[in-house]
């Protein structure tokens, strides 16, 4: 089995950042989605509309009712881009909205309790019935992320000896 990691720097907006995973999802096939935080309320939308598996890491649940705090001007933290959460984003991940998975089995949900950001219990709820790892402590970046490659791999459908000889001593 061949793999490819893709990791996209996606866009402010939901809609853009949504239609840039969607160009992604058509030329990859049927990937496997891996995301954190709004990345993980992303990939639930997504998962649910394909039908793809997902391991989400502290997922947002519903992002559009925590933002209204945040409006106004923003700065991406791995970009430095300086841009405006506006009504309009809320309403645009509004839209995303989905109800909790039926198909429990295409997801795993990572979640630490430390979260100062997210509330891990909301994720309980809406993921119920799907696979839970949950961890006593940790935090919103999700400590010891690196030692559980294996394990997001291993849900990945990809077999111990495929991936015993990466390196993850960079991470």
């Amino acid at each position: 089995m061949s793999a490819r990691l893709q990791v996209p720097a996606l866009h402010h907006h939901p809609r853009q950042a949504i239609a840039q995973l969607e160009t992604a999802i058509a030329e990859l096939g049927r990937p496997v989605l891996v995301g954190s935080s709004l990345g993980g309320y992303y990939a639930t939308h997504l998962a649910e509309r394909h039908g793809l598996k997902a391991l989400l890491i502290n997922p947002a649940v519903t992002p559009h009712r925590r933002f209204d705090g945040y409006l106004g001007p923003q700065t991406n933290l791995y970009t430095g881009e300086v841009w405006e959460l506006t009504q309009d984003h809320i309403a645009a991940l509004a839209e995303l909205e989905v109800a909790p998975p039926q198909d429990a089995e295409r997801y795993q949900v990572w979640l630490q309790t430390g979260d100062e950001t997210l509330d891990y219990r909301d994720a309980v709820e809406f993921y119920r019935g799907c696979a839970l790892r949950i961890q006593a402590g940790g935090d919103h970046g999700f400590q010891g992320f690196a030692e559980r490659i294996p394990a997001l791999l291993a849900f990945a459908g990809f077999a111990p000896a495929e991936f015993i000889e990466v390196d993850f001593s960079d991470l």
